[in-house]
């Protein structure tokens, strides 16, 4: 059953792209995208952009699920594809794939998500 919160939630917001935490992980992946554009380690660059690309497209199919405990659900995967995110970034810095300004400049775009994510489920779980 779907609570009234869950419905004044969808009134306010009309499709995924309307989130704060969908735009900014799209932000992220254009980010990734662009600076491991030349990266010849394919098998880290692929993992690293598959990991990133997972965080807004698990929003996106959460938020298309429609039920309260679907959309939670598909949020802590898009918390969880953050992380990992964020674990290659701390790799690629001592890979020498990225500096270390730009590995600070994205892990604060992915404290950044993270913490969008995780309010988005608390005020969804407490409503």
């Amino acid at each position: 059953m779907v609570s009234l919160f869950f419905y004044m939630f969808i009134m306010k917001v009309q499709k995924f792209e309307d989130l704060i935490a969908w735009r900014k992980s799209q932000d992220v992946a254009v980010s990734i995208y662009f600076e491991f554009n030349q990266l010849r380690d394919f098998g880290f660059r692929d993992q690293i952009r598959r990991a990133v690309v997972s965080i807004s497209n698990n929003i996106a199919e959460g938020f298309e699920r429609r039920t309260k405990a679907d959309f939670i659900r598909f949020l802590h995967i898009a918390l969880a594809s953050c992380s990992e995110v964020k674990s290659m970034l701390y790799l690629a810095e001592r890979l020498n794939y990225i500096s270390e300004d730009f590995k600070i400049k994205l892990l604060q775009m992915t404290i950044e998500v993270s913490k969008i994510i995780t309010g988005l489920i608390k005020s969804i779980q407490f409503s």
